[in-house]
């Protein structure tokens, strides 16, 4: 009575955990939350402010299906000058989050019998979104080693490899990659003529590298399709606001799909991503030191406990080796029923994930310390 293709999909590990963990708390469980991806800060008021200025003025009706022009021309020129993207309006969808965005490219440009190379560990979401589109997920296998930054991309290149993933910052591991990465990446999609999506939705959250886009990169701006969003670096998750910067043959092809599916973004919420990129952004700039001295916080206090953890140079995740103690699947187990602190088990980003918990340092440094004290009295 069910669609066949959603037989292999399974729920997102990330909302199952933070689930249980609700559960728990509806039960009177003082539980400290490192499983959602989700900036704990509020969304700041100048942009609050302009989505009730724009309910104000009645802006509440249908919008053009690919956004209002307005914010697709500021996006444009973020890519642009922020980027070095060389992109216009006219090549910008805002989508309902990033993962809409991410879920349109891949049923636009991946079909049965294609493949779609994925860094392995990598988000929850990729693998789904290919399975969907009717394509096979080629795992490009990293290592804790060299901080999971694919060190021969080449070899997962096959003659069906329609796409190549990449999401720098990354989640789960917080690794960003440097140029030559993203060089060798962007040499090998212009020889075998592979598109590539980049998920720059954590760019701005970077603390002592460079971010680099692909599709500054010579070459590739017909082949790189740029997906990011609002929700990590201006504490939007619950507005739903991303945007795809897209090459022309896949721009009209999502539109398609956008236009039949979601329709649109929320219209006031589209103002307040005018407001989000061209005002003050010293909001970015504090959400980021406070997560640095987060950072640093939950990784001195792991290794203190004996567990190894890559320092991650983006985002705001830890991915943390929990050999010693057994699984990441068990240690994220024990430390939410026993020390009530929700961690994501590595597994679910990929085999390589295995032996580690992805922790989301995304709540107060308080509650770090609290949550390192009680993850010690369990695992100890």
């Amino acid at each position: 009575m069910t669609a066949k293709r959603l037989k292999n999909i399974t729920e997102s590990a990330t909302i199952r955990i933070s689930n249980l963990a609700n559960e728990l708390k509806n039960q009177g469980k003082d539980i400290i939350s490192f499983s959602l991806g989700e900036p704990d800060f509020n969304t700041p008021g100048h942009i609050v402010g302009a989505a009730k200025a724009s309910l104000d003025r009645g802006e509440t009706h249908y919008t053009p299906s690919p956004g209002i022009p307005e914010l697709r021309r500021a996006i444009a020129e973020k890519l642009k000058t922020e980027n070095n993207i060389d992109t216009k309006a006219g090549n910008i969808i805002v989508t309902p989050g990033a993962k809409q965005a991410i879920f349109e490219v891949m049923l636009s440009v991946l079909q049965e019998g294609d493949e779609a190379v994925i860094f392995d560990p990598a988000w929850v979401s990729y693998d789904p979104c290919v399975k969907l589109a009717g394509a096979r997920t080629v795992w490009g296998k990293t290592t804790r080693d060299n901080g999971f930054i694919p060190a021969e991309p080449g070899e997962f290149i096959t003659k069906r490899t329609k796409l190549i993933v990449i999401n720098s910052p990354c989640n789960p591991t917080g690794g960003v990659y440097g140029k030559p990465t993203i060089k060798e990446i962007a040499d090998l999609a212009v020889d075998n003529n592979i598109m590539v999506l980049s998920d720059e939705i954590y760019e701005k959250i970077i603390y002592d590298k460079e971010h680099v886009s692909i599709g500054s990169l010579d070459n590739m701006q017909d082949l790189t399709i740029t997906v990011n969003g609002f929700s990590k670096a201006y504490a939007m998750t619950g507005w739903r606001l991303g945007y795809v910067s897209a090459p022309k043959e896949v721009y009209e092809q999502m539109v398609k799909l956008h236009s039949h599916s979601v329709s649109q973004a929320t219209s006031f919420v589209q103002y307040a991503g005018i407001a989000a990129l061209q005002g003050d952004q010293s909001c970015v700039k504090n959400m980021v030191m406070e997560f640095r001295e987060r950072r640093d916080l939950l990784i001195n206090g792991l290794e203190k406990m004996g567990i190894r953890c890559t320092r991650p140079d983006g985002a705001f995740y830890a991915f943390a080796d929990v050999s010693n103690y057994g699984s990441g699947e068990a240690v994220a187990e024990i430390l939410l029923n026993k020390a009530f602190v929700a961690t994501t088990p590595g597994c679910a980003f990929g085999e390589a994930g295995v032996d580690f918990i992805r922790i989301s340092y995304a709540t107060s440094r308080e509650r770090i310390s609290e949550a390192l004290e009680r993850m010690e009295s369990v695992l100890k």
